[in-house]
């Protein structure tokens, strides 16, 4: 049967192929000078394992054009395609944690994106052994993909949405423990309460917040009278608070704010230098708890925070508010005053 002109043409190769059709379209004319004459300008639609499936994807071409080179597309060219127009408009935090998901993804980057199928999705969730937030994580990235995907016709399905993450809601597959300190842990600290390296640990469990909160807090946001701080850089919108500062440790915070007046922030290196994260938890909050035989976690501390706050009888709401979990206030709540403080500072003061 003659195709149509225009139509498109399905072509077997020589050899023994896999796909030995080829499915292609004249685009255009161009001059060759060795043949001297016009030669066709194809566009590789694909290629088939029998002529009725090249037909059948010819015809489906023709019934619904698509960008040839974007269909060619793996999932990582899609990724860095997104990654250039996206990261430029995200904070380093919300970049990095891109990338880290994307570098889970790793049996997908030469897969064609179009070919992707839930399964090879899913494949990446039940094999990468992180835990439920970092899936979470991951499952947002395949969204944002497909979303960029749809829109640059680079596919026309998105299987992101089922993508299943809940069965590992309880099960973090590569989850390490984040247990709280026991009473006989937080009474060895404060044997070494005249070392202001272990008086930064003392200062964490007294007020639950992230350690990355902590190192970033500046002098300007500390009010030793009110006895409080403001947190103005944490990884959610209810992470932004007011956490008060307990009696106990309230001096330790008055030492800090006096050492390295040049420095702008209330924790700093023993030269008076900015703390990154990992230079604190590598040389600092490792070796000492370990110096005093314990085992455990910045966020720890956090932890432990909580769990003293919930055994001292402190209400929920409360206890959201002070270490800022995830929905636990509407707007008109996050309007503090100054009695709020006060409640914060009695509640602190229960542990």
């Amino acid at each position: 049967m003659r195709l149509p002109n225009g139509y498109g043409s399905v072509v077997k190769q020589s050899g023994r192929r896999r796909n030995p059709y080829i499915v292609r379209k004249t685009v255009g004319y161009h001059y060759d000078p060795e043949k001297d004459k016009q030669v066709q300008d194809y566009i590789i639609i694909g290629y088939a394992k029998t002529k009725a499936d090249g037909l059948k994807m010819l015809a489906e071409y023709n019934s619904n054009p698509f960008d040839t080179k974007a269909a060619k597309m793996t999932f990582s060219d899609v990724y860095e395609e997104w990654s250039r127009r996206k990261y430029p408009t995200v904070s380093k935090s919300n970049v990095n944690g891109y990338t880290a998901c994307y570098r889970a993804c790793a049996i997908l980057y030469n897969k064609t994106f179009k070919d992707i199928k839930l399964a090879d999705l899913q494949t990446v969730i039940d094999t990468c052994d992180k835990n439920y937030p970092t899936l979470k994580k991951i499952k947002v990235l395949f969204s944002q993909l497909y979303e960029f995907a749809m829109k640059n016709e680079i596919c026309n399905k998105d299987y992101s949405d089922f993508v299943d993450i809940a069965q590992y809601r309880d099960k973090n597959p590569n989850k390490y423990d984040r247990n709280k300190f026991e009473r006989d842990e937080v009474d060895r600290i404060w044997t070494m309460q005249d070392d202001p390296y272990y008086q930064i640990i003392l200062m964490l469990i007294y007020n639950g917040t992230r350690v990355s909160e902590f190192l970033d807090l500046k002098k300007e946001d500390v009010h030793l009278d009110e006895q409080y701080f403001d947190v103005w850089k944490s990884k959610t919108e209810n992470g932004l608070r007011k956490v008060p500062i307990a009696d106990k440790v309230l001096p330790f915070y008055k030492a800090w704010y006096n050492s390295a007046p040049s420095c702008e922030y209330l924790l700093h290196t023993p030269e008076g230098e900015h703390f990154l994260y990992r230079n604190y938890y590598d040389s600092y909050f490792l070796p000492l708890v370990r110096q005093v035989g314990i085992d455990h976690t910045p966020h720890c501390c956090r932890h432990t925070c909580i769990s003293m706050l919930a055994e001292a009888g402190v209400d929920q709401t409360t206890i959201k508010k002070i270490v800022g979990h995830a929905g636990a206030m509407t707007l008109t709540e996050r309007v503090y005053t100054h009695l709020d403080i006060q409640i914060l500072v009695e509640a602190i003061n229960k542990i």
